[in-house]
């Protein structure tokens, strides 16, 4: 992880950035216009490259508003063979950085008829139905304790936050329960029909890692799902990946500019 700390602090000229955040599928839009400074996964020690669609796979810092941020452009998923382990890597090293925020945005299947395709929902809270834990293996006591609580992983204030920006910004904010499953197929209807009486409100294939080991690192985290389609068997249709990207790119404005409101009031 020294390799990492040290290429990142180099380029970033020993800045310490207040938040971090983590864009997901068809989000990547969220940084275009904007000057800064851009590090691509490849050249860091320990980062994995991003092979899904819609996924920038660099790093990417800005100011605004006296803030300093830095982006994932795209993040690494258990489903393309990584271990959790590698997929947690960056937020670990934001932590090392001493960044103490971080916002882990999604795309996410609705299983709720009256959360549509471009709706956005905050995370509350998150079932993780991966089959796995980062967390597992020997404990890094220079970041987190063996066994941390989880009753709030995302941070109430964080999230009060976000719905008095989403408020002010007239965009429609609700709060919810964020399953996700290993993929990378996606859920069949019996399994949506399970995850609903779980309690979940979206599914996705992502997030859920991160957030555990960030709440792990001591961070406050603050979760965003778009909504990009419904579930299998909540609506008729067939699933595909063109469509998160889709929802994603129609969404994109609304997203900036929540994400801006937050960011500049966090």
């Amino acid at each position: 992880m020294i390799n990492s700390l040290n290429y990142i602090k180099e380029k970033l000229y020993g800045i310490v950035p207040d938040v971090a955040v983590v864009l997901g599928s068809g989000l990547g839009s969220f940084t275009d216009g904007l000057e800064g400074i851009t590090i691509p996964y490849a050249e860091i020690s320990g980062f994995l490259t991003s092979n899904v669609q819609g996924h920038k796979g660099s790093l990417f810092y800005y100011e605004k508003n006296d803030k300093k941020i830095l982006v994932m452009q795209g993040r690494f998923h258990y489903y393309e063979g990584h271990s959790m382990q590698e997929i947690t890597y960056p937020v670990k090293v934001f932590s090392k950085l001493g960044i103490k925020k971080i916002i882990l945005t999604n795309a996410a299947g609705s299983l709720d008829e009256t959360l549509l395709p471009g709706d956005l929902m905050l995370i509350k809270d998150h079932i993780n139905y991966m089959g796995n834990n980062p967390l597992i293996g020997k404990n890094d006591d220079s970041l987190g304790e063996r066994f941390p609580d989880m009753s709030e992983i995302y941070s109430k204030k964080l999230r009060q936050i976000a719905l008095l920006c989403a408020k002010e910004c007239e965009i429609d904010l609700t709060e919810g329960v964020y399953a996700a499953t290993m993929g990378p197929s996606y859920e069949t209807p019996a399994e949506i029909k399970m995850l609903k009486i779980m309690g979940a409100n979206v599914v996705g294939m992502s997030t859920i890692p991160e957030a555990i080991v960030a709440n792990w690192c001591n961070m406050e985290v603050l979760g965003l799902s778009l909504v990009s389609n419904y579930a299998a068997g909540v609506k008729m249709g067939h699933l595909s990946h063109s469509e998160v990207i889709g929802a994603g790119q129609i969404a994109s404005e609304k997203v900036k500019k929540l994400l801006n409101s937050i960011l500049e009031n966090i």
